[in-house]
């Protein structure tokens, strides 16, 4: 998934629902799922089989794995490590995924979509506690503070993100200090702050067998 390099509108109406992969344009009716609201190929029209069980389980995988742009072996990785913590496994899972930089940025609003943040965390523009990070896959802890270096605060793209964050809302365990570029993790993100519809017991499931 990582190196997809297709439409990414068809990975939304292969997953029947928006995954706001293409930033700001899936807020207008230019979004291509809006407009095609229904399986991408040749016989996407046709009526929609009921899913098997285990059928539910890989869409939903997918579906979560597409959101967040990861590999099969990045994704299980997270997976195994979200099983060693204490807790409820799904729910670890994706306080992991969140926890990712690269979704970091994309939450505090410097950058449209998750792929425009991975590419600028890897070009060097964010300090994490004052220190140049470049790893996407780096996790934040709480209490970290996350701010753009002064040279990189007159990117065209970071500032058109910043000016539309309002409409696409900041996390409550995310601070924002836009006028400044700065942002901090109040807290690790629960459950209850993800607002997507995922069911990460399916995926427990996936790959429990």
């Amino acid at each position: 998934m990582a190196n997809y390099s297709g439409p990414v509108c068809r990975l939304c109406r292969r997953e029947d629902m928006k995954l706001f992969l293409k930033g700001d344009r899936c807020y207008t009716d230019k979004c291509g799922y809006e407009r095609r609201a229904y399986a991408p190929g040749q016989h996407g029209q046709a009526r929609r089989r009921k899913l098997s069980n285990y059928g539910s389980q890989l869409r939903e995988k997918q579906k979560v794995k597409r959101l967040y742009g990861l590999a099969e072996r990045q994704f299980r990785g997270y997976y195994h490590k979200a099983i060693r913590m204490k807790g409820v496994a799904g729910e670890n899972l994706l306080q992991l995924l969140e926890r990712r930089l690269d979704n970091v940025i994309y939450r505090l609003g410097f950058a449209s979509d998750h792929a425009e943040a991975r590419q600028l965390v890897r070009h060097g523009h964010f300090l994490i506690n004052g220190h140049r990070v470049d790893i996407p896959s780096f996790l934040c802890r709480s209490g970290d503070q996350i701010e753009v270096k002064d040279g990189s605060k007159k990117i065209t793209r970071v500032l058109e993100s910043l000016g539309a964050v309002d409409r696409r809302g900041v996390p409550k365990w995310l601070e924002l200090d836009k006028d400044n570029f700065k942002g901090k993790l109040t807290a690790l993100p629960a459950r209850e702050d993800l607002t997507l519809p995922i069911r990460e017991q399916l995926i427990v499931e996936l790959y429990s067998r």
